[in-house]
């Protein structure tokens, strides 16, 4: 079967939002939250790390419930892709600000079950989000959720902040162009005196910075660490070869559909 005739898959029957949903997410994640761990739990401390993962997902301008999910491995030391895997899915849990992990999450979830009885030689050793981790207005994003799920080290990636304890974007971009920060990086201190995570401008050229947070299993140095190695363009190279195909798949998906519509 060709690309994009794999069949779209739906993960969810409900179209709308209840509160008694949204309560119950709310629930989910608490519980979820007790198992997070925020400090190195790698094979050798990290220290030999060979394949790192990323994650992302695509969705179509034309319909927002049709989703690609795509995972890529990486070798850590080339930066060469060992893996890559996709998968269409009708995704019927609307957005909800700070619960995207009960919308796109089971899709991540079933590529990585999926590499394990594919290719368990080449499993991550730790996964990069497109999304935050605790950088997130409970303390617990995508990529929290992701890691405790799978059960797997992952570090939140996220293009946007989210505005919590205090933090704002324009604040931030300031103190990154006030020209005192030499290595770029800006610590995210809430007033409450949490650290949320990091800004990083990751790369010369970048005019925006990403904001990098522990997702689970990994701290915060060490996040920074591989995002660092990982960053040739402004978003980690896991995650940007993700995103490239995911969006090629779905415009494969698109071609497909218009040809039998068409003929």
């Amino acid at each position: 079967m060709s690309e994009e005739e794999k069949q779209v898959k739906p993960y969810s029957e409900a179209s709308t939002t209840s509160s008694v949903e949204i309560q119950n997410w709310i629930e989910a994640q608490d519980l979820l939250k007790k198992k997070l761990i925020k400090e190195d739990d790698l094979e050798g401390n990290g220290d030999d790390l060979k394949y790192v993962g990323g994650v992302d997902i695509s969705f179509l301008k034309e319909d927002s419930s049709v989703a690609c999910g795509t995972l890529v491995v990486m070798d850590l030391q080339t930066l060469q892709v060992v893996y890559d895997d996709f998968s269409l899915a009708t995704v019927q849990v609307p957005y909800v600000p700070g619960f995207l992990a009960f919308r796109e999450a089971p899709v991540l979830l079933e590529l990585l079950e999926r590499m394990k009885k594919r290719a368990p030689l080449l499993y991550p050793q730790l996964l990069m989000v497109d999304g935050n981790g605790i950088l997130h207005p409970r303390g617990f994003g995508l990529a929290s959720h992701l890691g405790v799920l799978a059960n797997l080290p992952t570090i939140g990636i996220g293009k946007n902040l989210h505005h919590v304890d205090g933090l704002t974007q324009s604040s931030v971009r300031q103190l990154l162009s006030d020209g005192k920060n030499n290595d770029s990086i800006i610590t995210l201190k809430g007033i409450s005196g949490c650290i949320w995570g990091v800004a990083m401008r990751s790369t010369v050229d970048s005019l925006k910075p990403i904001y990098v947070s522990i997702g689970h299993r990994v701290s915060l140095d060490t996040a920074i660490r591989i995002v660092k190695i990982t960053c040739t363009f402004r978003v980690p190279e896991p995650i940007r070869q993700a995103d490239i195909r995911s969006r090629e798949y779905l415009r494969k998906f698109q071609m497909g559909m218009l040809k039998r519509t068409t003929s």
